[in-house]
């Protein structure tokens, strides 16, 4: 397969797919990972596996990579005279609503229909004292489609899922900003480290998992480790990268390097072992510090049964859970490459190294 990473990253920026609704985006990633390993299957969370096998006798020992598909989103609650209230799926901040153009997923008329829609709100003077010149809480925000009430009432039902309708752009630099960046920029890089493992030797079996419902709770990735049970996880998401206001905290710089975990949730065995890849291939890779947990699949991952060892990549990323996320690809190559080389690089007795010590 001549796979291209551009290309692929943007067919995944333009579809929606917030959690528990990821059909749109697992159609974009099957036919990918399908011509880059063995065999695939859907977990019944909706996520989506595909292993590729290696090369030592069975049986054989298996990682998993976990990077989650699913996007923040909004959900229809009501209908106030054609004009839709919503509330959130996962993580959104509603100060970055207003004026977004959004699609509303309509479905009460049996198929689905996409009606484009903004958010909008009242103007200052129709609203609350104290609430008209400042950012407005998500309860005084409506979705416009532009129908007339009757038709709205025919088209769209309370539960329909809205999302965002930020086309992907390429920018300056060698960056790209679009609204599911967060986590789509890992499943390329997921997706980079496939095909480079499609023409390398590797002993260890590989099962790719592109996550569902990451952003409510990590469901998909608990039901996809009690299911697969590998040896150890590859977690990879992104983190945040510097940009305004971020001042001298940790953050990282976009397109200079990715990141290596040291956290609650990472085997510090593993820590090592990774980062001593990334130095040996001249990989740049910081460590990322996350004392009480990342947000990421990581814990999800690391409790399922008796544990799974874990090992967190992460990708900076600026503006994050925002429709213009922006990301670097050569992040997202670095990523995918490291997680290919340390793959390709494991010994069958490795996991006699993953030791508390």
């Amino acid at each position: 397969m001549n796979f291209e990473l551009l290309p692929f990253l943007k067919s995944m920026l333009s579809v929606g797919g917030p959690s528990g609704y990821e059909a749109p985006i697992r159609d974009v990633i099957t036919p990918v990972w399908q011509e880059l390993s063995d065999r695939t299957w859907v977990s019944s969370h909706g996520s989506l596996h595909a292993m590729r096998y290696g090369l030592a006798p069975e049986p054989r020992p298996k990682v998993m990579i976990a990077a989650h598909m699913d996007a923040i989103g909004l959900m229809v609650t009501g209908i106030d005279k054609g004009f839709l209230r919503f509330t959130q799926v996962g993580g959104v901040d509603p100060r970055i609503l207003p004026g977004q153009m959004v699609y509303v997923h309509a479905t009460n008329c049996g198929e689905e229909t996409l009606l484009p829609a903004m958010v909008v709100m009242p103007p200052a003077f129709l609203l609350p004292k104290d609430a008209g010149n400042k950012a407005l809480p998500q309860k005084y925000l409506l979705a416009d489609t532009g129908l007339r009430a009757a038709e709205v009432e025919k088209l769209v039902r309370v539960g329909d899922v809205i999302t965002f309708a930020t086309e992907p752009r390429e920018l300056s630099g060698g960056t790209i900003s679009g609204h599911t960046l967060d986590n789509r920029a890992s499943v390329a890089a997921t997706t980079v480290a496939l095909d480079i493992l499609s023409r390398r030797k590797h002993l260890w079996d590989v099962i790719a998992v592109a996550t569902s419902q990451e952003e409510v709770g990590g469901i998909g990735a608990m039901g996809s480790s009690f299911d697969i049970m590998p040896d150890f996880a590859i977690v990879i998401d992104v983190t945040f990268a510097k940009g305004p206001g971020g001042g001298d905290t940790v953050l990282f710089d976009l397109g200079k390097t990715v990141t290596i975990t040291w956290g609650s949730c990472d085997h510090p065995a593993l820590y090592h072992a990774m980062k001593k890849t990334a130095d040996e291939y001249e990989i740049p890779a910081a460590r990322d510090f996350a004392p009480s947990g990342a947000g990421t699949d990581a814990y999800d991952v690391q409790v399922a049964q008796a544990g799974i060892p874990v090992v967190e990549i992460g990708i900076p990323l600026r503006y994050m859970h925002t429709p213009v996320e922006v990301v670097s690809i050569k992040d997202i190559k670095r990523a995918g490459r490291l997680m290919a080389e340390f793959i390709a690089d494991l010994p069958l007795d490795f996991m006699n190294t993953v030791k508390w010590e």
